[in-house]
């Protein structure tokens, strides 16, 4: 860390949140004010800092996720202490699961009353809430003094750039976010890029120049590092499959890209396979890896940020620990020492390419015509802001073409539901140039319904398309496939077009998929968020999906 020529003096500890968070480079968070955090709203405006009042703390903790994952900064949701913490939890969660940089900031008790007591009835007093939080977040952080403060947010973004981004808690004693007092700000220092060792770089790249079947997966830690991700694949003439986070790391219309078809059996054969296997940034999780883990047959080279990666699902072989632009970077020079022409692409690699997108394409069969009018309504350089939903996961992820890295935003792994309105609220924010358009179902849509409020309040153009099949479609077919009756995934009447309305937004019932294309069109220039309603088509006959 770097303490700047900038002294506060005589100011809340409010303010110093406040003023070290815009000192990052900080300038809109996520929010509601309360009781105990008013220090801190007191200050945003004087330093520049435009406030986004969400109708309910998870709204603003996935709203900030939006804006990391768009921006490629830190989001920032600030919510009061107890109840506020909690309810921003399980958005918290969610970013630790797809390790995205968040922070949250609230009020902690009085530093004089302990922690873990028989509770004093304290006004939004919790059991303990640190003990929580520090469980569900990457840190929670409690400093107790003004100049902690200011270090404690400086720690935060040189974990964010020098590190695996996964959220921290920044919990300030709700007596010392009013106590006057002096600081210096303090700056991140995040350092140089990480590097492997480069004694392992050559021996992977030794060892990738001379496969004959080499094929790389890329996930979410690779969606930074798109250039030099495509430059080693066209050195060895890979294919490239990415995890669902990994989306867009190179342009899913490429020669070389398999796209996000980690749940394909045309993929996953060719990746245990595969001679050698170069997985970039990712877990290979069972929510990536829906036919069952890898096994594969070759030397697995692994590129990760985090060491402890080394052996998660899959054990490496050869483990590079570094962040993934530099150490593709690294290989991408020892790869040229050793083959000076990039590889012709394989004509198997264009079989294998087939293969994989008309599987996606017979598991999306149902929602093609739909998936098929949203790519055509909507920006070539659209953000995708994505629920768990039947028509994501089966009609969208492996569908879709996405274009550029950090444009499709999905709550892999903890798997979270009403995540696509308020995380598009804070792309919208992030990328107020760029259309948005969000995907979800009418079951995840009411979780957070609420949020379009806050959308229709900033004005922000973005589009919901909203497949309504009257309540818990996927859980629905689960319990028949196990020939179970099904019970509470069946919603009562319900009309979205009104709520949505009811909330300030443009809402519609949408016909036909050309009508979609037309309204996708035209909410591109509306001043408010439009709630698409689809009737999501009937399964097979005999088939609960």
């Amino acid at each position: 860390m770097v303490t700047t020529s900038t002294r506060l003096t005589g100011v809340t500890g409010g303010e110093v949140v406040v003023a070290a968070l815009a000192a990052h480079d900080v300038h809109v968070i996520f929010g509601i004010p309360g009781t105990h955090n008013l220090s801190v709203f007191d200050a945003l405006t004087r330093y520049g800092i435009r406030t986004v009042a969400t109708t309910h703390e998870q709204g603003a903790g996935y709203a900030a996720d939006g804006y990391a994952r768009t921006s490629g900064r830190p989001g920032v949701a600030v919510v009061t202490s107890g109840p506020a913490v909690y309810n921003a939890a399980t958005a918290v969660a969610q970013a630790y699961s797809d390790s995205i940089p968040m922070v949250l900031v609230s009020p902690g008790m009085p530093r004089s009353l302990p922690t873990g007591g028989p509770g004093s009835g304290y006004l939004h007093e919790a059991k303990d809430q640190t003990g929580a939080m520090q469980r569900i977040a990457a840190r929670c952080v409690t400093p107790i003094t003004h100049q902690q403060i200011a270090d404690a947010v400086a720690e935060a973004f040189t974990f964010f750039a020098a590190g695996r981004p996964r959220p921290i808690h920044l919990q300030v004693p709700l007596d010392l976010l009013d106590e006057i007092g002096d600081a210096h700000l303090v700056m991140a220092d995040p350092g140089p890029q990480l590097r492997a060792a480069q004694g392992d770089v050559d021996r992977a790249a030794q060892l990738l120049a001379s496969a004959v079947r080499p094929m790389i997966i890329a996930g979410g830690g690779a969606k930074r590092a798109g250039t030099e991700l495509l430059a080693v694949a066209e050195q060895l003439g890979a294919p490239v499959a990415t995890t669902i986070n990994g989306t867009g790391a190179i342009d899913s219309e490429h020669a070389l890209s398999l796209g996000s078809r980690m749940g394909t059996p045309a993929v996953v054969a060719a990746a245990d396979g595969a001679d050698v296997l170069l997985v970039v940034g990712a877990e290979l999780g069972n929510s990536d890896m829906w036919l069952g883990m890898l096994s594969p047959q070759g030397h697995v080279v692994r590129i990760d940020i985090d060491a402890e990666m080394a052996a998660v699902n899959i054990e490496a072989d050869t483990m590079l620990v570094g962040d993934a632009a530099a150490v593709l970077g690294q290989l991408q020079s020892a790869l040229a020492d050793r083959a000076p022409e990039p590889a012709a692409i394989p004509a198997a690699v264009a079989r294998l390419r087939a293969a994989a997108t008309d599987e996606a394409a017979t598991a999306g069969a149902r929602w093609r015509p739909w998936i098929d009018a949203i790519d055509v309504g909507r920006d070539p350089d659209a953000v995708v802001v994505a629920d768990n939903a039947m028509c994501v996961y089966f009609g969208t992820i492996g569908v879709l073409p996405m274009h550029r890295a950090s444009s499709f935003h999905f709550p892999t792994g903890f798997g979270t539901l009403g995540f696509t309105v308020p995380a598009a609220v804070g792309s919208a924010l992030a990328a107020p140039d760029r259309q948005v358009v969000g995907i979800t179902g009418d079951g995840g849509l009411l979780f957070t319904a609420t949020e379009l409020a806050v959308a229709a309040a900033e004005r922000l153009p973005m589009a919901i398309v909203v497949f309504d099949n009257s309540g818990y479609g996927e859980i629905r077919a689960e319990m028949l496939e196990r020939d179970e009756k099904p019970l509470a995934v069946d919603a009562p009447p319900r009309d979205l077009v009104l709520l949505a309305q009811a909330l300030g937004a443009r809402g519609l019932r949408v016909e036909s998929p050309d009508e979609l294309v037309a309204e996708l069109r035209r909410s591109a220039s509306h001043p408010g968020p439009s709630v698409l309603v689809v009737s999501e088509p009937p399964p097979p006959e005999g088939s609960p999906r």
